[in-house]
């Protein structure tokens, strides 16, 4: 290994590297419960009635030799004692069969506990012992995940939000180009940050000024939240007071202000709410509730990981390979794209998770097939937008979670008509709207054979896919699903990694020309070193959403509206604006959230079906995520591809919708996508 693979920066040591121990550390704590349920399975297969072997039996302390009839003599030659109850209801001699009889039970009790004793210490052998000594050692591994998952989501926050502000990687309308940029992002982001450890250290006194007695864990994790953000505001202290050079000089102070990182911006605006409201203490608990989901956080993180393993990989490339022998323009293969993106984007939960976690490969994919570059970005924006109603989207979980008038059958059965909906609406519009190629068609003889040539090199990954996926099924009884898939996926993409180091780097294989692959710990490396910035920059964003959630939730906008319609027209009217506003704003998990207190209950009383209304709800999330101002699934993929494709895609020339296609052509697929979820179905039920 040449020095240049070993070498370590400061921040791969001190931020990576514990990112990467703690989201294995989640995988493994995960799937150590599947392999304790396993484990009891086997155990009470193995040897009957293991649960009673699981601990050390205890010797009886009855006497099972005992003397019935000096027993019986005893008892009755016993005086009686003073009972007032006796005296007032008359006393009651001693019956001796009575008294036997209740000796005799009492004796073949401790005679029957006796032999029960004797036969666990039979059954006591070294074998059960080790085995036991495994299985009660994961069952306190279970128990330890559990307890720590609160602190490993605090510690990944925290950890990634440093790196991510070090780094200049959190999410903004703009990247920093001048000097003025940097100093007026850099100084409110140390604004921001002050303003989070303020209300945290108010929210812990606060805590413990009050009636109800602090446990240590809580205690613990107040400090923890402390301790981040005292450490994040030095961070961006240390940035603000070390200008990068490469920086122009001058510069706007409007554009500046799109500098600054969304965070930051919800930051100051829920933070002086607060403030103003007598209520210093609200960021603090608001970011406290993350714990109440750290697990559905800590999966976001987990997905981000598996989408920058995927990064690393030759998968995406391959699956493109099968369809480049049709010879597709690029409007076909931009739908195609975003079709087949539907699927992964799934399993990751949602779509901004999907363009972070694969929009670079999309785009680089769709640009080296000829695809003009606003046709690209528009693709990679979409990328994610389809596969949020499909099973088993982390995202559906959640809303079937806070919401019992609805299951996941239901949000996934119909999710698939919305899926269908949703791409034959985007197909037309990339299709007919501003196409600029021919469809000029391989023939399919000459197609199909190299179609087939192309698949066979996705055959291995096919097998390794399905080899993790049965040994979870068969080994711990696990299926892939909705709620496996966070902790199933890591060891898929590990799985691919290690499977590419092995095939990938002998000499025949590089000597081909055909892939430098940079080996399994570099790989591994690489997608850690994005995942930690990726991280940081998404849930610190998902954290003040909560936040930006509390301020709308107490200054009672919601409550300006009647709690029900007599028409459910007029309520899903207000509904789809309502919620494409929210889209536009916050995040799809802390944006559920805050709907389920809200809007949902409105929709419910006035006529609109729960399933309806949730489908509506995640198509004018996405509408909102792709519409300006703030566009996030923009921002994300402009955070992928580089500002340099966004400044030569800007450059472009051509007709007003040409020059602004990637934002023009999203909004049209989803924009008449949401008018016909919404109220088609109103025709059938209202």
């Amino acid at each position: 290994m040449s020095k240049g693979s070993t070498h370590r920066s400061g921040l791969e040591w001190f931020s990576s590297l514990p990112a990467c121990l703690l989201l294995l550390a989640v995988v493994t704590f995960s799937t150590s419960s599947d392999i304790h349920n396993q484990m009891l399975r086997g155990g009470e297969q193995i040897w009957s009635g293991y649960y009673k072997l699981r601990m050390d039996p205890v010797r009886p302390t009855c006497n099972p030799d005992v003397d019935i009839d000096a027993a019986v003599a005893a008892e009755l030659a016993e005086a009686p004692a003073d009972d007032p109850m006796a005296a007032l209801l008359g006393a009651r001699e001693k019956d001796p069969a009575d008294i036997r009889l209740a000796l005799e039970r009492s004796v073949a009790d401790c005679v029957q506990a006796h032999q029960s004793f004797k036969n666990l210490q039979d059954q006591m052998t070294p074998g059960v012992k080790v085995y036991r000594a495994v299985e009660l050692f994961i069952a306190d591994l279970i128990a330890f995940g559990l307890e720590s998952q609160r602190f490993i989501l605090v510690i990944l926050v925290m950890l990634c939000a440093v790196t991510a502000t070090l780094t200049r990687h959190h999410i903004a309308m703009r990247a920093m180009e001048t000097r003025l940029d940097y100093t007026v992002s850099h100084t409110l982001q140390t604004i921001a940050n002050a303003m989070l450890l303020g209300s945290s250290a108010i929210f812990r006194q606060s805590s413990l000024a009050s009636d109800t007695a602090l446990s240590s864990e809580e205690l613990l994790l107040h400090n923890f939240w402390i301790g981040g953000f005292t450490c994040l505001t030095l961070a961006s202290l240390y940035r603000l007071f070390r200008v990068p050079g490469d920086l122009q000089e001058g510069g706007s102070l409007n554009k500046a202000f799109l500098a600054v990182p969304l965070y930051t911006v919800m930051c100051l605006i829920s933070g002086t709410y607060f403030a103003l409201i007598g209520h210093a203490s609200g960021i603090g608990i608001y970011l406290g509730k993350m714990m109440e989901l750290a697990d559905m956080f800590l999966n976001v993180g987990l997905y981000v990981w598996v989408g920058m393993m995927l990064k690393q990989t030759r998968l995406a490339t391959l699956v493109f390979n099968v369809f480049r022998p049709w010879r597709m323009p690029p409007e076909m293969l931009a739908v195609v794209a975003v079709l087949v993106a539907a699927v992964p984007t799934a399993y990751t939960g949602a779509s901004g998770i999907f363009v972070i976690a694969a929009g670079a490969v999309i785009y680089s994919e769709l640009r080296a097939a000829g695809a003009r570059r606003q046709l690209a970005l528009a693709a990679t924006a979409m990328s994610g937008s389809l596969g949020v109603v499909l099973r088993p989207c982390l995202l559906v979980v959640v809303i079937a979670y806070l919401n019992r008038e609805v299951t996941t059958d239901q949000l996934f059965g119909w999710g698939i008509w919305v899926f269908v909906l949703t791409a034959t609406l985007f197909a037309l519009v990339v299709l007919t709207v501003n196409r600029q190629s021919q469809f000029n068609l391989a023939p399919s003889s000459e197609a199909f054979p190299a179609t087939i040539q192309a698949l066979r090199p996705l055959v291995p990954y096919v097998l390794v896919i399905a080899l993790v996926v049965l040994f979870y099924r068969l080994a711990l009884d696990v299926r892939m699903d909705e709620f496996s898939a966070p902790r199933l996926l890591p060891v898929i993409m590990l799985a691919i990694l290690v499977y590419e180091h092995v095939s990938l780097k002998s000499r025949r294989g590089r000597a081909s020309g055909e892939v430098n692959h940079q080996g399994l710990e570099r790989s591994l490396r690489g997608a850690t070193n994005d995942t930690t910035a990726e991280i940081g920059a998404l849930l610190l964003l998902l954290g003040l959403s909560v936040s930006i959630g509390g301020v709308i939730e107490r200054s009672h906008i919601m409550e300006t509206f009647p709690q029900a319609f007599d028409s459910a027209w007029t309520a899903m009217l207000l509904m789809v604006v309502v919620l494409v506003i929210l889209g536009m704003i916050m995040d799809a998990f802390g944006a559920v959230i805050l709907v389920t207190a809200t809007v949902a209950n409105i929709a419910y009383a006035s006529g609109i079906h729960p399933v309806h209304f949730w489908m509506v709800t995640l198509v004018a999330f996405e509408l909102g995520y792709l519409s300006p101002p703030v566009a996030l699934n923009h921002l994300l993929a402009r955070q992928v591809v580089g500002e340099a494709e966004i400044a030569a895609a800007d450059a472009e020339g051509g007709t007003f919708y040409q020059r602004h296609e990637r934002i023009i052509m999203p909004l049209i697929a989803m924009g008449s996508s949401l008018l016909l979820v919404a109220f088609l179905p109103l025709l059938f039920y209202s």
